[in-house]
């Protein structure tokens, strides 16, 4: 009986202390991850990589665009045997 209630106290002591350490070092994490976030030198990389990002998703949506309308025009000239509409409607 003496060696279960040890090892609850030492076990509820240990997790009290854990949990604090543990909420001390996030605080700690967290504080230098903000710190970092509002370096001068941070913020001109990612307002660099947002304009990037940005340019690319242009170029990406113009051949997008070019694709969608050569699949177009490729599917209006298709051929079509005399005395159907080739699957338009007349």
């Amino acid at each position: 009986m003496a060696g279960k209630l040890s090892f609850t106290v030492g076990f509820g002591a240990g997790y009290v202390l854990g949990a604090r350490a543990g909420r001390e070092r996030y605080q700690q994490i967290a504080g230098k991850a903000q710190q970092v976030w509002r370096d001068p030198r941070v913020q001109d990389k990612a307002a660099q990589a947002q304009q990037v990002v940005k340019e690319k998703a242009d170029q990406a949506g113009q051949v997008v665009k070019e694709k969608v309308a050569s699949a177009g025009s490729s599917n209006d000239h298709s051929s079509t045997t005399p005395g159907t509409t080739g699957g338009k409607l007349p």
